[in-house]
C-alpha cells in the first residue's frame, strides 16, 4: 500500500514495478512478431542461453533498444533451422523476423522472450537490400565503373584485403606460390574484418588506404572464406558496393561461396567463386602472355636454324665454286712458275758462265798492265809533281822531274825540251 508522507501519496519502487508487471502482463498476453537488427547474439556457451541485443536504426541512428532472452532449447532449434537454410547459424549484425512474448520483471527490467525466429525472413532481407542497392547504383551511374577498367596484361603487383587467418587467403597464396611454372606475384597483405557490419568500415578504409598508393599496385583482391548468405550480407551493402564501382584500380573478388553473387562481387572487375578459383584466373593472365611468347621464340629459333642451314648450303656452294674456279688459274700460274724458273736458271747459268770469262780475261789484263812487268822490261815512269807524264807539252824547262826504274827513283832538272812531231 502506499504511504503518506507530508501530504504525498508515496509508492515504493518494488509497488510501481509490480503495477507495470501487473499491467504489462494483462495488456501483452499473446506473443508477437517483431522485426529488429539483432546488433548482438551475447551467447553464453556455459549455459547455452543467450541474451539477444535488439536495436531498430533510422538514417544510421538508433531509434529503440531493447534486451531480450534466448532459452537454450529455443536457441538450439532456431540455430539449427539457420544452418539448413542459410548453411550458417545465428550470427550477430543480421535483421530478424521474430516471436517474442513481452514481459516484466521488477529485478531484471522489460525484456522480450524470444521463442521462434524465421530465418527466410532473414534471406529475403538479404534479397531486398541486394535489390536496393543495385538499384540506386545503377541509377546514379557507377554500377559498370569497375569493369570498364582495364587489367593489367601481367597483373604481378597485387593489393590484398583479407584476415591474415583466413583459410581462403591461405589457399590462394598456396596456388599462387607454388604453380609450377614458377611465376611470380607481388602480394602485400591490408589486414580488414570480413563480416559483420563492422567489415563494411574495414574494408572501405582499407580501400582508401590503397587508393593512395594506387600506382604501386595492379590490382586489388578481397579474399575471404567460405559463408552462408548471412555472413556475406555486408557484400550487398550500398556504401561498400560504391567503393568498389568507383575504385581507381580494377576490383578482384573471391569470398568463398557458390550461391547467388552479392553487389560487391557484381561490381567488381572480376569475381571468381573461390579464392582459388581468382588465383586460377590470374595465373591465366600469365599464361595467356607466356605462351604466345614461348611461341614466337620457338619461330625465332626455328627461323635462326633454317636460315643457318641455308647459309651453310650457300657457303658449301660457294666454297665448292671457288675452288673449281680458282683451280685452272693455279695450275696455269703454276706452270707458267715452273716455265719461268727453268728459263731462269739456265739463263743464269750462261750469264755466269760469260761473266766468268770476261772476269778471266780482265785479270789476265790486269795482270799484263801491271807497272812493275814493264819495269822489268826495261821501261820507266816519269813524273812531275807527283803525276805521270804522258806529252812532252805538260812540261817546261826548269821542272823537276822524278824518273822510277825498276830498282830506284831518279831525280832531275829539265834544261831544254824537244818536242816530236
Amino acid at each position: 500500500m502506499p504511504e503518506l508522507i507530508d501530504h504525498k501519496t508515496v509508492f515504493s519502487l518494488f509497488e510501481v514495478s509490480r503495477s507495470i508487471q501487473k499491467t504489462i502482463g494483462e495488456r501483452y498476453q499473446s506473443l508477437y512478431w517483431i522485426k529488429a537488427e539483432m546488433n548482438k547474439l551475447n551467447h553464453y556457451s556455459h549455459s547455452g542461453h543467450c541474451y539477444p541485443e535488439l536495436v531498430e536504426k533510422k538514417e544510421g541512428k538508433i531509434v529503440a533498444e531493447m534486451r531480450s532472452i534466448l532459452w537454450k532449447s529455443d536457441y538450439s532449434r532456431i540455430n539449427q533451422q539457420f544452418l539448413e537454410l542459410l548453411q550458417e547459424p545465428l550470427r550477430d549484425g543480421i535483421t530478424i523476423l521474430f516471436q517474442a512474448g513481452i514481459s516484466y520483471d521488477p529485478l531484471y527490467g522489460f525484456s522480450l522472450r524470444i521463442v521462434d525466429i524465421d530465418p527466410a525472413f532473414v534471406l529475403g532481407e538479404l534479397e531486398r537490400e541486394k535489390k536496393e542497392s543495385v538499384q540506386r547504383l545503377q541509377a546514379e551511374g557507377v554500377f559498370q565503373l569497375n569493369k570498364q577498367l582495364r587489367l593489367a596484361r601481367l597483373p604481378k603487383r597485387l593489393a590484398i584485403i583479407s584476415v591474415e587467418t583466413s583459410k581462403g587467403l591461405s589457399d590462394f597464396n598456396k596456388i599462387i606460390s607454388h604453380n609450377p611454372w614458377g611465376y611470380k606475384l607481388e602480394m602485400t597483405l591490408f589486414p580488414a574484418l570480413l563480416q559483420g557490419d563492422k567489415s563494411i568500415p574495414s574494408i572501405i578504409a582499407q580501400l582508401a588506404n590503397i587508393a593512395e598508393h594506387a600506382a604501386s599496385y595492379d590490382a586489388v583482391a578481397i579474399i575471404r572464406g567460405g559463408g552462408g548468405e548471412v555472413g556475406l550480407s555486408s557484400y550487398n551493402n550500398y556504401q561498400l558496393a560504391k567503393a568498389i564501382c568507383i575504385f581507381p584500380l580494377p576490383v578482384l573478388t573471391g569470398i568463398g561461396h557458390s550461391t547467388n553473387e552479392t553487389v560487391s562481387e557484381l561490381v567488381s572487375y572480376k569475381n571468381a567463386i573461390t579464392p582459388s578459383e581468382l588465383a586460377d584466373f590470374l595465373l591465366q593472365r600469365f599464361h595467356e602472355f607466356a605462351i604466345p611468347l614461348d611461341g614466337l621464340l620457338q619461330r625465332i629459333v626455328d627461323s635462326g636454324k633454317w636460315q643457318f642451314e641455308q647459309e651453310k648450303r650457300l657457303l658449301l656452294q660457294l666454297s665448292q665454286a671457288l675452288s673449281w674456279q680458282s683451280q685452272q688459274p693455279l695450275q696455269a700460274h703454276h706452270q707458267l712458275l715452273k716455265s719461268l724458273t727453268q728459263r731462269l736458271e739456265h739463263s743464269s747459268g750462261n750469264t755466269i758462265r760469260l761473266q766468268h770469262t770476261a772476269l778471266q780475261h780482265l785479270a789476265q789484263l790486269v795482270h799484263l798492265s801491271d807497272p812493275k812487268r814493264l819495269l822489268k822490261r826495261g821501261f820507266s815512269i816519269t813524273r812531275v809533281n807527283g803525276k805521270a807524264i804522258r806529252n812532252s807539252a805538260d812540261l817546261q824547262a826548269g821542272d823537276i822531274i822524278e824518273t822510277e826504274i825498276l830498282d830506284g827513283h831518279l831525280t832531275s832538272t829539265l834544261n831544254d825540251i824537244k818536242h816530236g812531231k
